[in-house]
C-alpha cells in the first residue's frame, strides 16, 4: 500500500544512527510537511519510490575516514535534489563530493558559538554577516578540505567548517545539531531549508491526513472484518475511531483487562466506546490469563514478550468468534516503528519489544492495520481532537501497552498492583487539582521492588517504597523532569502514606531521559 502522504511534498531523511534523527523529521513536520526516516542501507530504494523534494543526511556514530562507513546514495546528488548534511551527514556529503574529512582533530562536544563568515539562504531572516550564535556540537572529526564548489558560511572554536554550502546546487552542511533544543535557533534553520531552499509550501495538514487515511482503511479492508485492540491509551482509540468512521459496523474493538490497568481504566474505555460512540466492543477479562503467567516473572524483557504474546493469543481468539476477522488494527506510531528496528546494530531493537511492529505470527494468518504509522504522539492527538475525540482521551498522558507490569519492577502480585493503582491515582489527583496535569507530558508512580523499615504513629512498619516520575516532552522522543515545587511534592506523599495501604515511603525521580523509553523499568 503507498504512504498516506504519497500525494504530498516529502522530505526524505537519511539515518546514519543518530540518536536524535526523530528530532529532525519532527522538526520538518513542524513546517506542514511530511518527512520520513529511512536507515542509509535502505535509502536508495526509499528515495526512488518517494521522489521527496529534499533530503538530510542525519548525524552519525561513525567516522566518514574509515573504511566501510556508511554513505549517502549517489543517486541523491545526481538528481539536482536540496541536500542538507548534519554532523555526520556533512561529512560524507564532503567526502563523496570531493572533500577530505580526517580524525584525530580537537573534538567538539556540547555548547559551542558559531561566528556567521558568508551571507546564506539557510540564515534567512535568523542569522546575519559577522553574528555569533550558541549551537550544539557533537563531533571528533572535521572537514580538512571543502569540495569543489563549497565555500564555508560559518565558523567555530573548534570547526573551521561549522557551515558549508554550494548555493547553486543548493547543497548545505551543518557540523552542529540544529533539530535539538540546545540549539536555539536549529529549528528556524531547518525551516530555511524547507520553505526558501526547497520551496516546499507545507501541504501536511491532519484534515488532509484524516481524509486520506479513511481512504486507504477502506482500500486495505474492502468488505473483510476488522478487530482493533483497545489498551486505554490515546494511540487505540484514535486508531479505532479513525477506522470506524472508514468502514462502521466492519469493526468491532476488543478491549482486554489483563489485570494491569489503571484505576477505573476498563469502567472509562467501555463507557466511551459503548455509549459515546456506540462501537462494537468486546470486554475481555484476561486478568488471571495474564497475572498467573507473569508470576514469579522478574525480568522486564520477558514480561513484555510475555504480555505480547498474550496479547495475540486473546486477539486470535476472539475473532474466531467474531467469524471471518481477517484483520488486527493496532495504534502503532512512527516511534515504534522507528524503535522496533535496529537501523544500525544498536540496542533500540527492544525497545518495542511489546508491539508486533513488522508482521504478526504465521498462525495468526491475519493482516494488521495501523493507520497511525507515519504519526508521533503530538501529531495523533491533533488527529483525535479532528475526529471529535473527548478531551479525556486526547490530552491524557501515555499508558504503554503492557501497563503497570513495567511499573513495578519485579515480581508482579494482585497486592502490589493494588498498592501501584492506588498511589498512581492519588498521584494522577494531586497533579489534576494543582492544574498541572496538561503541562506535563507524562506522570505515573511506580512501586519500587524493596521495603523500607518506618514508624507511622506508635508502632514501626516494614512496607513498600513508591517512586513518582513526571516528565516534560513534545513528542515522548527525549524528556526531562518536571520541577515540582517541594510543597506539592511532600502534600502528595503524606496522601500517598495515608491512604494507600501498603506504602510508607516516597521518593521523586529528577533523572532526564535521551531519546528511547522514558518508562521506569
Amino acid at each position: 500500500m503507498p504512504s498516506v502522504a504519497s500525494a504530498h511534498e516529502k522530505i526524505l531523511i537519511v539515518d546514519f544512527g543518530s540518536q536524535v534523527t526523530q528530532l529532525i523529521a519532527r522538526r520538518v513536520r513542524e513546517e506542514g510537511v511530511y518527512s520520513e526516516i529511512v536507515p542509509f542501507q535502505k535509502a536508495e530504494a526509499a528515495f526512488a519510490q518517494m521522489k521527496p523534494k529534499a533530503v538530510i543526511l542525519s548525524g552519525g556514530p561513525e567516522s566518514v575516514h574509515e573504511k566501510g562507513s556508511p554513505r549517502a546514495p549517489q543517486a541523491i546528488f545526481d538528481s539536482g535534489v536540496p541536500v542538507l548534511g548534519i554532523c555526520y551527514g556533512q561529512m560524507a556529503m564532503a567526502a563523496q563530493l570531493g572533500g577530505l574529512v580526517e580524525g584525530g582533530h580537537h573534538r567538539e562536544f556540547g555548547r559551542a558559538d558559531v561566528e556567521v563568515k558568508a551571507a546564506s539562504r539557510l540564515f534567512d531572516s535568523t542569522w546575519s554577516l559577522g553574528e555569533r550564535h550558541p549551537v550544539w556540537m557533537s563531533h571528533g572529526d572535521r572537514i580538512t578540505q571543502m569540495p569543489p564548489g563549497f565555500v564555508v558560511a560559518g565558523v567555530s572554536a573548534n570547526a573551521p567548517f561549522a557551515v558549508i554550502q554550494d548555493e547553486k546546487r543548493k547543497y548545505y552542511g551543518l557540523m552542529f545539531h540544529p533539530e535539538v533544543v540546545h540549539t536555539p535557533d536549529g529549528a528556524k534553520l531547518i525551516r530555511n531549508f524547507v520553505r526558501k531552499v526547497a520551496g516546499l509550501t507545507g501541504d501536511w495538514t491532519m484534515r488532509a491526513f484524516r481524509d486520506e487515511a479513511i481512504e486507504k482503511i477502506r482500500a486495505q479492508v474492502g468488505k473483510g472484518k476488522v478487530i482493533c485492540g483497545l489498551s486505554g491509551g490515546v494511540d487505540s482509540a484514535v486508531a479505532a475511531v479513525l477506522i470506524h468512521e472508514a468502514i462502521g459496523h466492519q469493526l468491532t474493538c476488543v478491549f482486554v483487562d489483563h489485570g494491569l490497568l489503571r484505576l477505573n481504566e476498563a469502567e472509562t474505555v467501555v463507557d466511551l466506546f459503548r455509549h459515546h460512540y456506540n462501537i462494537p466492543l468486546v470486554h475481555v477479562d484476561a486478568s488471571k490469563q495474564f497475572l498467573g503467567e507473569l508470576a514469579g516473572v522478574i525480568d522486564p524483557e520477558k514480561k513484555r514478550k510475555t504480555i505480547g504474546r498474550l496479547f495475540i493469543d486473546v486477539f486470535d481468539a476472539e475473532a474466531k468468534k467474531i467469524g471471518g476477522a481477517e484483520f488486527l488494527a493496532q495504534g502503532t506510531l512512527y516511534p515504534d516503528v522507528i524503535e522496533s528496528v535496529s537501523f544500525t546494530g544498536g540496542p533500540s531493537v527492544t525497545i518495542k519489544s511489546h508491539h508486533n511492529v513488522g508482521g504478526l505470527p504465521e498462525r495468526m494468518n491475519m493482516k494488521l492495520v495501523e493507520p497511525l504509522r507515519e504519526l508521533f504522539k503530538d501529531e495523533v492527538r491533533v488527529l483525535g481532537r479532528e475526529l471529535g475525540l473527548p478531551e479525556i482521551f486526547v490530552g491524557r498522558h501515555p499508558f504503554p501497552g503492557p501497563g503497570l507490569a513495567i511499573r513495578c519492577p519485579g515480581e508482579i502480585t494482585r497486592e502490589k498492583l493494588d498498592i501501584l493503582r492506588n498511589a498512581d491515582a492519588v498521584y494522577i489527583d494531586q497533579i489534576r487539582k494543582a492544574g498541572l496535569y496538561d503541562k506535563i507530558w507524562q506522570a505515573f508512580a511506580v512501586l519500587l521492588p524493596v521495603k523500607t523499615v518506618g514508624v507511622m504513629g506508635d508502632g514501626r512498619t516494614y512496607e513498600h517504597v513508591v517512586g513518582l516520575r513526571a516528565v516534560t516532552s513534545t513528542d515522548g522522543m527525549t524528556a526531562d523532569f518536571y520541577p515540582f515545587e517541594m510543597a506539592f511534592l511532600g502534600a502528595t506523599a503524606t496522601r500517598i502514606i495515608n491512604e494507600v495501604k501498603g506504602v510508607n515511603r516516597v521518593v521523586y525521580d529528577v533523572t532526564s531521559k535521551p531519546p528511547g523509553t522514558i518508562e521506569w523499568e
